[in-house]
């Protein structure tokens, strides 16, 4: 009988005797003895694993992530509130020399990160009360995703030895995520910034270090100084839709010539990016430039993204967008139906949960040229029907 791959290295390499799964107990066993082989100091790590839990919330939460299922406009609309603007552009004013800072420093616009800080705690008014340690421990112990989570306990330790970490105290996000824009451990190990100089990186308690912070994570993620990430554009009704999607990537003189017009001012020059219609060719339009994909790199989520980035250019001054008259789309649980249907067609959707992430839409809009629908991604009842 063949052993599975992570029973395989456990026989191989003892170090990964239990790297998911199986007693929590002798898990946090192997974690301790990890961090020790890491060069760790016994009685430290002795200190910070002492009264660790396992989470039932965290999975709970984990689990339960149906907002995502939700089309854009209903997301964008639910997210991006009357009073979140207001506090927005209210923030912009009061913390004006920071973004200056921000943006001189790593090149991030101030709406980008008002979006986020909105998104992620409500501009620090709720930033999550599980245990972090017990959060990421219990996500490290669960065999979904222990390939990220696990480094993140030792990246929660290293910051415990730095007096940064109470392992008994220190909350954030269910998924282990800690002050108010929401970074991992290891994102502030080396991206944390004190930007208020007062000796120490707070991201839960000063607002001017969290929004450095995060400024300096977008830069080493990639985000390009001075461009633009999102626009809202018009599009005709005669394209060929088939030209949408992240996949395809086109110069704005391009964009132009098949039709493509910003709602608002003029298209970037010397810049690729791709049309994006969140909900069909009869929805909202959007050119998305080099930096939207770094979006990514912070949640992996198409609707979150989209709206954080709209968001961001609302901020700025955007209009609201048009929104169109979309067809009807597809239920969470028809969605799963046709995630197993483009499987079943050979097409990678990454798993059968319910949200039209990227795959799955390009996966759509595969199956849309080739039966001669308007191939624009947007699943609709009657390409369910057809499949």
């Amino acid at each position: 009988m063949r052993l599975p791959l992570i029973a395989a290295l456990a026989v191989l390499l003892p170090g990964l005797a239990q790297a998911c799964g199986g007693s929590f107990s002798g898990f946090v066993n192997d974690l301790k003895a990890e961090a020790v082989q890491k060069g760790h100091a016994r009685a430290a790590v002795e200190q910070f694993f002492s009264g660790v839990r396992q989470d039932p919330a965290v999975l709970k939460a984990d689990r339960a992530q149906g907002v995502f299922q939700r089309p854009f406009l209903d997301f964008s609309q639910r997210l991006i509130s009357a009073d979140r603007l207001r506090r927005g552009q209210s923030n912009a004013q009061k913390y004006d020399a920071v973004f200056d800072r921000i943006e001189q420093t790593y090149g991030v616009s101030r709406g980008v990160l008002l979006a986020f800080w909105a998104f992620e705690t409500d501009y620090g008014g709720f930033q999550g009360d599980f245990n972090t340690v017990n959060a990421l421990v219990t996500l490290s112990h669960d065999c979904r995703r222990p390939h990220l989570f696990r480094p993140q306990v030792f990246a929660a330790l290293e910051l415990f030895e730095q007096g940064a970490l109470d392992p008994r105290r220190t909350t954030g996000a269910w998924a282990g995520e800690i002050g108010m824009v929401q970074m991992l451990p290891r994102d502030i190990i080396e991206n944390g910034v004190d930007g208020d100089g007062d000796g120490k990186v707070s991201l839960k308690t000063s607002a001017v270090d969290a929004l450095m912070s995060g400024g300096k994570m977008l830069q080493s993620l990639g985000w390009r100084a001075g461009e633009p990430w999102l626009q809202e554009v018009t599009v005709p009704a005669d394209m060929d839709w088939s030209q949408s999607g992240l996949r395809t990537q086109k110069s704005a003189a391009e964009w132009e010539a098949l039709g493509v017009r910003a709602r608002n001012g003029s298209l970037a020059r010397g810049l690729p990016a791709s049309l994006l219609l969140p909900q069909g060719h009869k929805g909202p339009a959007f050119l998305a430039y080099p930096n939207f994909r770094v979006y990514f790199e912070w949640n992996q989520s198409f609707t979150y993204v989209l709206t954080a980035a709209y968001f961001g250019t609302r901020l700025e001054g955007a209009p609201v967008y048009d929104a169109g008259n979309p067809d009807p789309g597809l239920s969470g649980a028809q969605i799963k139906e046709l995630q197993r249907k483009l499987q079943a067609r050979g097409h990678d959707v990454g798993k059968v949960d319910g949200i039209l992430g990227a795959r799955s839409r390009a996966a759509v809009q595969a199956e849309q040229k080739r039966l001669g629908l308007p191939a624009d991604a947007w699943p609709t009842p009657a390409l369910l029907s057809r499949l």
